[in-house]
């Protein structure tokens, strides 16, 4: 530490991780933390833009017969990755036949794709955090979406369930024990909410929270 502080010592580093979460609190103070954004879709076209007509780096030399929509429809499905939508286009140019994108193909090559989640780190956090607000402010476009978004990019659909579930708890005030019935789960499942209350589900019933 004493070395990176007075300059002897020069530390690069990159990470997909916060680094709030991830570094020691006293290299983080010695450390100037730059946040890479996400692409747009407009700057993943230019990406793929220029590995179309690059021929010594890009795909230029193929001479690719692929129509401007269907760019934007790999720049879409990237979600912000460049790495993601060249690897797309490289796909795509891999299986045209006689150098022309069908539809088909491509329909085929972004079927696979998945939205970005992590299913533990930040943008997992993020993502359920941001259904969270929505149930609070009273959103239901904003909820459907950040719920579909989860279960699109992976999430268990249980885990889920129970933070709807104690969302219902904490931002609804009840008349009486709330009783829910979700005949899928199988068998009585405890967790433990940030604020150290003990709920329980099971098939029949969904208990209001009780002190563990």
């Amino acid at each position: 530490l004493p070395f990176i502080g007075d300059g002897t010592l020069t530390f690069i580093g990159a990470t997909t991780e916060n680094p709030s979460f991830e570094l020691n609190n006293a290299l983080l103070s010695r450390a100037r933390v730059y946040v890479l954004k996400r692409l747009t879709t407009a700057e993943l076209l230019t990406v793929l833009q220029q590995a179309l007509t690059d021929a010594e780096r890009g795909l230029g030399g193929l001479q690719l017969n692929i129509t401007s929509e269907q760019c934007e429809r790999i720049a879409q499905a990237a979600d912000g990755d460049a790495r993601r939508a060249l690897n797309l286009l490289e796909i795509s140019a891999d299986l045209a036949e006689s150098g022309a994108v069908s539809d088909e193909l491509l329909n085929e090559v972004l079927s696979g794709g998945v939205r970005r989640f992590d299913k533990g780190g930040e943008a997992f956090y993020d993502q359920i955090s941001a259904l969270h607000k929505s149930v609070r402010g009273s959103s239901p476009d904003g909820a459907l979406y950040w719920l579909c978004r989860m279960i699109d990019g992976g999430c268990d659909p249980l885990y889920i369930a129970r933070r709807v579930v104690r969302m219902a708890s904490e931002e609804s005030t009840w008349p009486a024990p709330p009783r829910v019935t979700p005949s899928t789960w199988p068998t009585t499942t405890p967790w433990r909410t940030p604020n150290g209350w003990a709920h329980s589900m099971s098939p029949s019933t969904c208990a209001t929270p009780q002190p563990a």
